[in-house]
């Protein structure tokens, strides 16, 4: 118990070493580091929100567009469906949660109960989406139920995540924080940026974009659509007095921009204007040869969220599954759009509903509080084990300084988050970390009265307090696994600093303090403890 062999003395040592040389760089600026040598440690502990500063966001997901899209798939598969069976129906339209249908003959409302049947999905509790309800006059209801509508939101919420996390991955922002809250609602932490404006915007566009044909018997100048068709607005263009065209739309997709693959802006080689060039998948790619061979001749609308951001004319079919967007952009612009088009699609819009920023003169105030607070802290305890265990305690003071540094390598090795929370967890582990010396100590002392040798003492007092020790660290870390589990955001920083003292905590009491309380026994050879 109280032999150490060479090798693992020497490995105790590098391991304190290298948390040291991991813990430096957070000490350094990005310029200092970046002109060290490759071989140096760079990783760098990432400052949360409220210590670095940035901007704070709650986005809320529209339900009702939810909703109305669910609808909208729902009549026209009813409409399908109805057709398909040689139904005959007067009125077929979604409202509220409900689509409804007249049929013409109320004879036929088994047949068409039998045709609508298919409609509806299933929940992941196996729940029917719709409730089909049947009146005497041919009249057929079918409502969405609650549980499908929590469903679908549910799926809507998570698939926002996704895809604002990969916008705002795409604008470079580091360490973003995004998180669910509630049932409809999206949290996003984005340290470092006090300017949100770009960012609101990108997340405040759906960016739904479609590939259709324009109808050539409307008039947008009249307002008037045939039936299958509707009127978009334009963007406008340089020279038109602000003035944006109209265009009367097919609302047949061709093309989904769901098939895009990649976007990237460029400029284009002859114009010298921003376009942002596109190119979809293989499935994509067969559908945008075959319209655009059937179509030259016909002007073609790139749609994104209801607007027309340029109708080209089809001057030859493109079979290469690759094209340009023109639009008036700018830099800034084409390069957004491209952003837009790579992360995909949201399921709905989603709306700014508060907004708060932290400047970096509150997070600086922060940070300087939080190692203030840890310095009054460390020197506070390690008083104490002075006083109290003489040069047992300057060896448990000694352990505390190297668990802070292994901390801090570790959370740096992780390129973890630090926030205000992380900053209070590594001040209670400061304090966690000497219970293990003082268990120790205290058996150390138990022995030593009973008359035992120094090593016979000490021995003893380390193998009686190991397995406290280990209960009681393993049920705090049980509770912090479960804390990391079912908490979010600051919570989960907390639980990971807290969790990572405990596990080194056991490797500094019961291995580095025994390397030294035992080096000093060896040398020393004490008639008693000093304990």
């Amino acid at each position: 118990m109280l032999y150490f062999s060479k090798w693992k003395i020497w490995g105790i040592i590098a391991v304190c070493v290298a948390a040291i040389l991991f813990t430096i760089p957070n000490f350094l600026s990005k310029a200092t580091l970046s002109g060290l040598p490759g071989w140096v440690p760079q990783r760098q502990i990432n400052l949360g929100l409220d210590l670095r500063g940035g901007s704070y966001l709650l986005l809320e997901i529209d339900t009702a567009a939810v909703i109305r899209d669910r609808l909208d798939t729902a009549t026209d598969a009813a409409r399908t469906a109805l057709r398909t069976a040689n139904i005959g129906y007067t009125e077929l339209a979604g409202a509220d949660r409900s689509v409804t249908v007249h049929l013409r003959d109320a004879g036929q409302a088994d047949a068409a109960l039998t045709a609508l049947g298919d409609i509806g999905s299933r929940t992941a509790a196996g729940q029917p989406e719709f409730k089909v309800d049947s009146a005497a006059d041919g009249k057929i209801t079918l409502t969405l139920t609650d549980a499908s509508l929590t469903d679908r939101i549910g799926k809507a919420v998570e698939q926002s995540i996704e895809i604002v996390r990969r916008r705002i991955d795409e604008t470079g922002v580091n360490e973003p924080q995004i998180a669910r809250q509630g049932a409809d609602r999206i949290l996003v932490q984005l340290p470092g940026v006090q300017d949100p404006d770009r960012i609101k915007r990108l997340l405040g566009q759906t960016a739904k974009m479609t590939f259709r044909l324009l109808d050539p018997n409307g008039d947008a100048v009249g307002g008037k659509a045939p039936p299958g068709s509707e009127i978009l607005q334009g963007y406008a263009r340089a020279g038109t007095n602000g003035a944006a065209p109209r265009y009367v739309v097919r609302r047949k997709v061709e093309v989904d921009g769901a098939d895009l693959t990649d976007a990237r802006a460029a400029t284009n080689s002859q114009s010298a204007e921003w376009v942002v060039s596109f190119e979809f998948n293989s499935s994509g790619a067969r559908r945008f040869a075959q319209v655009t061979q059937q179509n030259v001749g016909r002007p073609f609308a790139i749609v994104l969220d209801d607007k027309v951001l340029s109708a080209p004319v089809i001057r030859e079919p493109i079979t290469g599954g690759r094209g340009q967007i023109s639009g008036n952009f700018t830099a800034q612009s084409a390069n957004d759009l491209a952003v837009l088009l790579r992360a995909g699609a949201l399921p709905a819009p989603l709306q700014v509903i508060e907004e708060r920023s932290v400047g970096p003169d509150l997070g600086a105030d922060s940070i300087r509080a939080g190692i203030l607070s840890c310095l009054v802290g460390l020197v506070l305890v390690a008083t104490y084990m002075i006083i109290g265990y003489g040069i047992f305690g300057l060896f448990a003071d000694l352990a505390v300084i190297v668990n802070l540094f292994m901390t801090l390598a570790a959370l740096s090795l992780l390129q973890a988050t630090l926030t205000l929370p992380g900053i209070a967890g590594i001040l209670l582990m400061l304090g966690m970390s000497v219970d293990a010396n003082i268990l120790i100590n205290e058996r150390i002392r138990e022995e030593t009265r009973r008359g035992r040798t120094p090593f016979a003492a000490m021995e003893a007092g380390f193998k009686r307090a190991f397995s406290t020790i280990l209960d009681s660290n393993l049920t705090t870390l049980i509770k912090m696994i479960i804390l990391f589990l079912l908490g979010s955001g600051t919570v989960k920083g907390f639980a990971v600093t807290i969790s990572l003292g405990i596990i080194i905590s056991l490797f500094t009491a019961t291995v580095l303090v025994r390397l030294m309380m035992v080096t000093w026994l060896r040398r020393r050879r004490p008639a008693m403890l000093p304990v």
